[in-house]
């Protein structure tokens, strides 16, 4: 090894010699390698994306499928800023929950062999990481499943055997690392996959700084170790994997016009049901951690009649409001106090609400503080014995068929009511596309039937929930709500 002073010319010109790339040491062996030292998964090559059968990715979906997390790729070559991106993504997602999960901690443990001649080991050959392992934590977390990722100690080159990170399921998952693009299986699990591209010299220097510093390694080393290892690997393995990328961010952290751009798509995405890619007639407000708090309260078996009114008036109130956004309006001017004029928008005036006795009156209240003086019309339909005979009784505005209506109802399950409910609105002549139906929590059977019967309609709710179960209540529903319901209360949200 050359001695510090030696020019850096002369340490990356002498970076040559035999070495190896991946597992084991079997390339430099004389000696067949031993079972325990070697592994047939050190030298085979990828498994194609047949072999990941339709089967196995099955296996992922359960209960949950209709919310899997947002997963997200960022690959690109070492110290080209892919933590930096990563990190400026989270600090924007914030209302959101989003893991790191870092390739690196993947990295399999060097044998003691290994580790006498580390200088020789090739740390950017896709045979260096366990792959396995690491397809099993994304799937897994997709999956909704906590898991525990390895930690890795660089300094020493191997796991903490006794230590792990716990990384729970999440809204978004980024998994970031220089060869999370190689793997076909892997890049499978990926919604949207970010390269980040970073000119070699300062890549080069971002690593130097980066070693020595926070990996304990002197500069010789590092250079010894880039121009044996790195940029070979990065020129066979981790460019060549940049046309797999959806998106490509020049000068990584320094390029915020692409990192806001990629933040507003991902929250588009994670806005947006799959159920609302169907029926584009339906809206879920965006969620927020108050949001989800709310949705946690409410949602408690254990939680008190007086909690779950004003949570759920809450959320109701916000529902209303969202709903009341895609009335139509006309621009209208106004002067301010300074004499000056302001150019804004005029209310729909004519707009009246129609709850569906008896739960839909627990959403008037909420209605009335955000539109003064709105009439509010009565739908009741009650099921008469076994034969499935609905009787329908109403009281509405006399002109509603000049207005537009919120039709209120906080949880939409099977949707056999709130058809009935529309059907009569339609009959007393109010426009399909006039009726904005408003509810707290949704099914998903319940969204598909309204939805396929009155597609000019719009639904807004504030959260789809997973599915109806054999009593076709949704499930996992509400707190407070189904013990009244039990007893037939006619106060469950009041």
């Amino acid at each position: 090894m050359p001695e510090e002073t030696t020019s850096i010319d002369y340490v990356m010109e002498a970076a040559s010699g035999p070495h190896f790339s991946g597992l084991r040491l079997d390339g430099l062996r004389s000696s067949p390698p031993s079972s325990s030292t070697s592994s047939p998964a050190a030298h085979r090559s990828p498994v194609p994306a047949s072999v990941f059968s339709s089967s196995s990715s099955s296996a992922l979906t359960d209960s949950n499928a209709l919310k899997q997390p947002f997963v997200i790729g960022v690959s690109g070559g070492t110290a080209s800023g892919k933590t930096t991106v990563c990190d400026m993504i989270i600090q924007q997602l914030h209302d959101h929950r989003v893991v790191l999960v870092n390739q690196d901690s993947f990295y399999r443990g060097l044998t003691a062999e290994e580790s006498d001649r580390v200088n020789e080991y090739n740390f950017d050959h896709p045979d260096a990481f366990d792959t396995e392992q690491l397809l099993d934590c994304i799937q897994k977390l997709k999956a909704g499943q906590p898991y525990q990722v390895p930690i890795y100690d660089f300094k020493i080159h191997r796991r903490c055997n006794d230590s792990f990170r716990q990384v729970n399921a999440s809204d978004v998952i980024i998994l970031e690392g220089i060869l999370v693009f190689h793997d076909q299986r892997v890049r499978n699990l990926m919604d949207m996959k970010i390269f980040v591209d970073t000119d070699a010299d300062v890549r080069l220097a971002r690593r130097i700084r980066r070693d020595t510093v926070e990996r304990g390694r002197d500069i010789n080393s590092v250079l010894e170790q880039y121009a044996k290892f790195v940029k070979p690997a990065f020129d066979d393995f981790v460019l060549p994997s940049k046309k797999y990328a959806d998106v490509i961010i020049p000068r990584g952290g320094d390029n915020h016009v692409a990192i806001d751009l990629i933040v507003q798509h991902i929250r588009t995405k994670l806005g947006q049901h799959d159920l609302c890619k169907i029926y584009p007639n339906v809206y879920v407000i965006q969620s927020t951690f108050q949001i989800r708090g709310m949705h946690t309260l409410i949602r408690d078996r254990e939680i008190s009649k007086h909690d779950f009114v004003f949570y759920s008036d809450r959320l109701i109130r916000l529902v209303v409001e969202h709903g009341l956004g895609h009335l139509p309006f006309t621009e209208k001017q106004v002067v301010t106090p300074t004499a000056s004029v302001y150019t804004g928008v005029d209310f729909c005036k004519k707009l009246c609400g129609v709850s569906i006795v008896r739960s839909g009156e627990s959403m008037e209240n909420a209605l009335r503080a955000c539109c003064k003086g709105i009439k509010i019309g009565k739908i009741l339909i009650h099921r008469d014995g076994d034969n499935g005979k609905q009787l329908i009784y109403e009281k509405l505005p006399k002109d509603i068929s000049e207005r537009h209506v919120l039709l209120l109802d906080p949880v939409l399950a099977t949707g056999n009511s709130a058809n009935q409910a529309i059907e009569l609105l339609i009959q007393k002549g109010v426009p399909e596309s006039y009726i904005i139906f408003l509810n707290l929590i949704s099914a998903p059977e319940g969204i598909q039937c309204v939805s396929k019967r009155f597609p000019s309609l719009k639904i807004v709710t504030s959260e789809i929930d997973v599915s109806l179960n054999e009593e076709y209540r949704v499930i996992p529903g509400l707190g407070f709500l189904f013990k009244l319901q039990d007893r037939r209360s006619a106060d469950a949200f009041i």
